[in-house]
């Protein structure tokens, strides 16, 4: 007969003793179950003992989470956290070093445990954490133990970033700012610096003046990869909190420095493999560089607009100047008008009387006219032809440049995501944006003239010219999809990618589907299906007991921290627990944490979840929704709760959890 519900048969461990195992009630007050174990050992003062688990993080048994202790779970008597907490405090202020360092050390283990944290920063331990920085007496190693203690504190967000010392700050600051520092400092002192932007302007105001640019910029130089991580994060964290102006300054001074070029040969094409967490911070740099151009993208032209105006008289000029045999100034206005509105036809204005209505559509707005004067005045030789070879073709055969440059403007924006967003977690970056300067008007250079090369390839007239766009969209996403590393080689890559090689590939996947749909094949599936669906168990649980890598993502910001989760080989018990970066397959037994299958009752997906409820709708990221579920274990009040690093860990881990464990859900 199992045992009921509210009882779980558990070890307890105490240094110098036999163990006990009893049965824990849970019905019962966890001061009496103190004072049974306790008296068991013959020890006074229950009071002052608390159960604590043996492995993983050692986190304190409490009321609040006495639920999630399961049978076989091993704990340990030790010292409560109030009386940890007093310890600790007191060796923090001993004049003996080896004291301090011992219990800073300590400090920065148990501060991980909410209960312990609120029990230290009630003894105002923090004001011993901001002595220690602010007197600056201390250096290397009890300095790196306090400063990691303080980052576990602020973690369970009991104190407000901003109510920091400027003195505090001012260390921080100069703890980054020094050439001769110990490495393992300057990463505490750029993850606080990281934590303290965001928090609010008056603390981005602070740090953006007393840590610049060139400072990061050097620590990215450096060879410690996990300082080179730390100055990334940090530059991130200054952009995503700066204002539009402030971040188009800081772009631009970052293009000044050849940011781009750096990253591109010693990041991207380091021999050391590219972590999750740089590329994420890739991914952020891009986004935010993209969306610089968002702005232009939603304004639309203004036909008063004297300015705007001679633009676009510019990019008449450039393309049919050395046509006119006489100057325009010796024609009359009606003749003058006549002759723009001609050649603004030739250019492929649809409204060659008043080309600046073309324009009004945003997006793509100015950016399309931006894009077309750089193709004019950086590459004029390819523009002219361009330009010169439609206006002799027959008109219906004509591929019309302005509206052509319109259109792949905007389905570059769409493809590019500009003006969307930045995801949390989304690591995918194109290697060849770091290689080149003027990204964006480069890449329409290369597509503008792919758009005329596929015009002649399908013969278009302008009844086709939507479907030779799509052509276009087409081969532009195809290439991208290979992730050239620079421009040239995505040049080499797109144009081998022709209509009759899109024409090719649409027939091989169309004969695919029309394979899979045939009754033959059908009749067959269904045969096999039984088979099929017991191999995709199989593979399902063999990749579930591989396990994965998870990054934990709080509310406010991204978070260095990792855990790991796998089944276990009899498909039983799923393990997990928290490891260090670096460790790719840690070893079953060093994961602690453990859930019986039995006791998995549900699986939550997306809004669902616990962990995405908690966000505000408004601050709600899609890409996080997609990406995150929780299993509901036990009696329906417990959830395990992820984020997968990609869309095809959902379906291997999650959906691969339920169908693989449906037996017990």
């Amino acid at each position: 007969m199992p045992p009921p519900k509210d009882v779980v048969k558990i070890a307890i461990q105490m240094v110098g003793a036999i163990p006990q195992l009893i049965e824990l009630q849970q019905t019962k007050p966890l001061a009496s179950v103190l004072k049974d174990v306790c008296d068991a050992w013959s020890l006074p003062n229950a009071e002052h003992y608390a159960l604590q688990y043996a492995d993983g993080r050692q986190t304190y048994i409490t009321e609040s989470n006495r639920g999630e202790i399961k049978n076989g779970s091993i704990l340990r008597l030790t010292t409560s956290p109030d009386q940890e907490a007093e310890r600790l405090y007191n060796g923090i202020r001993s004049n003996n070093v080896d004291v301090k360092t011992d219990s800073l050390k300590k400090l920065a283990s148990l501060s991980q445990d909410v209960t312990f944290a609120q029990e230290f920063i009630n003894r105002n331990g923090l004001k011993l954490i901001f002595c220690i920085v602010e007197e600056g007496n201390d250096s290397g190693e009890i300095l790196a133990h306090t400063l990691k203690a303080f980052m576990e504190l602020m973690e369970h967000d009991f104190v407000s970033w901003e109510t920091l010392s400027a003195a505090f700050i001012k260390k921080i600051v100069s703890y980054v700012n020094m050439n001769a520092m110990d490495a393992s400092v300057q990463q505490l002192s750029l993850s606080i610096l990281e934590n303290m932007v965001p928090s609010s302007r008056l603390l981005f105001d602070l740090v953006k003046k007393e840590v610049t640019v060139d400072r990061l910029l050097t620590h990215l130089q450096v060879t410690n990869a996990q300082l080179q991580l730390k100055a990334m994060a940090l530059l991130i964290a200054l952009l995503l909190a700066a204002t539009d102006s402030e971040r188009r300054d800081m772009m631009e001074y970052l293009r000044e420095k050849n940011i781009r070029q750096f990253i591109h040969k010693n990041i991207i094409h380091s021999p050391e493999p590219l972590g999750d967490e740089m590329a994420h911070y890739l991914y952020v740099l891009q986004s935010v560089s993209l969306n610089l151009y968002d702005r232009r993208m939603r304004t639309s032209m203004d036909p008063y607009s004297q300015e705007q105006r001679e633009l676009l008289q510019s990019l008449r000029q450039a393309a049919f100047e050395s046509e006119s045999e006489a100057p325009t100034s010796n024609f009359s206005t009606e003749r003058r008008r006549s002759l723009c509105a001609k050649e603004f036809r030739k250019l492929g204005f649809t409204n060659n009387s008043n080309p600046a209505e073309d324009l009004r559509r945003a997006p793509p707005g100015l950016l399309a006219l931006d894009n077309m004067l750089y193709f004019s005045r950086h590459t004029p030789n390819a523009y002219s032809r361009f330009v010169l070879e439609n206006s002799s073709r027959e008109d219906k055969h004509e591929c019309p440049f302005a509206r052509s440059s319109i259109q792949l403007t905007l389905i570059l924006c769409e493809i590019l995501h500009i003006g969307e967003p930045c995801s949390e977690t989304a690591q995918a970056f194109y290697p060849m944006f770091f290689g080149q300067d003027h990204f964006f008007e480069e890449l329409f250079c290369i597509c503008i003239q792919l758009v005329n090369k596929t015009w002649k390839e399908m013969r278009a007239t302008q009844e086709d010219f939507d479907k030779v766009l799509q052509v276009v969209r087409e081969q532009i996403t195809r290439t991208l999809s290979l992730k050239p590393t620079s421009l040239e080689l995505f040049k080499t890559r797109v144009n081998a990618l022709n209509y009759s090689e899109i024409l090719k590939l649409r027939q091989t996947e169309r004969l695919h589907q029309e394979e899979t749909l045939a009754v033959p094949v059908l009749e067959l599936r269904e045969r096999l299906k039984p088979e099929l669906l017991e191999l995709i168990r199989q593979q399902r649980l063999l990749r579930l007991c591989e396990g994965t890598l998870f990054r934990k993502i709080s509310s406010r910001r991204r978070q260095d921290k990792l855990w790991y989760c796998r089944l276990s080989p009899n498909h039983k018990v799923l393990h997990y627990g928290d490891v260090e970066e670096g460790v790719q397959s840690p070893p079953i037994e060093s994961l602690t944490e453990k859930i019986p299958v039995a006791d998995m009752k549900a699986l939550l997906v997306g809004k669902e979840c616990p962990h995405t409820k908690e966000k505000s709708s408004g601050k709600q990221n899609k890409d996080v929704l997609e990406l995150a579920f929780s299993i509901v274990y036990d009696v329906e009040e417990y959830c395990l709760n992820f984020v997968a690093p990609t869309r095809y860990e959902v379906s291997c881990r999650g959906h691969g959890m339920a169908r693989s464990c449906q037996g017990s859900f």
